[in-house]
């Protein structure tokens, strides 16, 4: 196996997008590129990355499993350059990742293999009640705003607005935005829908996002996250908080 990636900051953002929530997983390396799905360690949130193979300057693989710990690939990739080119090779036994850094100088890190005991993670079906495609900078600001409150939130939307409240004995926050091709580039509603989610993942699925950002809402229900880091694809499902009613 041996990648060489041109952009090492789109690599360097996509794990570190994956890490904020997953401790160790598999990579998937085939035909169309580098996969990754996997659920957190409270089963709540899911992830579901890839990088087609167009993204790379060089690509000689087979079908190959990397079974990595991310916030140690994620500490290591930390490392690299703004210019640097990203190489990654197996080693003779297949024990190790090999992450080259390209630039004014050569830098191999070995990052060690970890077996993993994976199995097929699904994709949530659900048909979806509203789609929504958001400036990220809002999303990031409005949850900003909400910590002040709680540490869950709510996000919904009617055929008008799109909406986030938030409220705890410390008061209650109301955001609403309305599609302007600005703020709300774009929203569908087939019928009004609301969710309760833990603010903290929200945040987490945030961190890297720039530009536009894609929610997917139904009432009670996961929401659907989606956005580019240039070339590659991130998405995440978050369980919401069912109230008592």
């Amino acid at each position: 196996m041996e990648l060489l990636l041109k952009d090492s900051a789109m690599f360097k953002k996509s794990i570190e997008a994956i890490s904020v929530l997953i401790d160790e997983a598999e990579l998937v390396v085939n035909n169309d590129g580098i996969e990754l799905k996997a659920t957190d360690p409270s089963q709540i949130s899911m992830v579901d990355f890839t990088l087609p193979k167009s993204a790379f300057e060089k690509f000689v693989s087979e079908e190959t499993r990397l079974g990595l710990n991310l916030d140690y690939l994620n500490q290591v990739l930390a490392r690299a350059h703004s210019s640097d080119k990203i190489s990654l090779m197996l080693d003779e036994k297949k024990t190790f990742l090999e992450v080259e850094f390209i630039g004014k100088a050569k830098r191999t890190f070995q990052v060690p293999l970890i077996d993993i005991s994976s199995t097929e993670v699904p994709s949530p079906r659900i048909e979806f009640d509203a789609q929504i495609i958001v400036n990220s900078s809002f999303l990031q600001n409005a949850f900003k705003d909400a910590s002040l409150i709680s540490s869950h939130i709510t996000l919904g939307c009617d055929e008008q607005k799109f909406f986030i409240n938030a409220k705890s004995s410390k008061g209650n926050l109301n955001e609403e935005a309305k599609e302007d091709k600005e703020t709300i580039i774009e929203l569908k509603v087939k019928t009004e829908c609301k969710s309760m989610f833990p603010l903290d993942y929200l945040q987490d699925m945030l961190k890297a996002a720039s530009g536009e950002v894609t929610l997917f809402i139904k009432s009670n229900a996961p929401i659907k996250i989606s956005y580019n880091i240039v070339d590659a694809s991130i998405t995440y499902f978050l369980a919401p908080r069912i109230e008592n009613s």
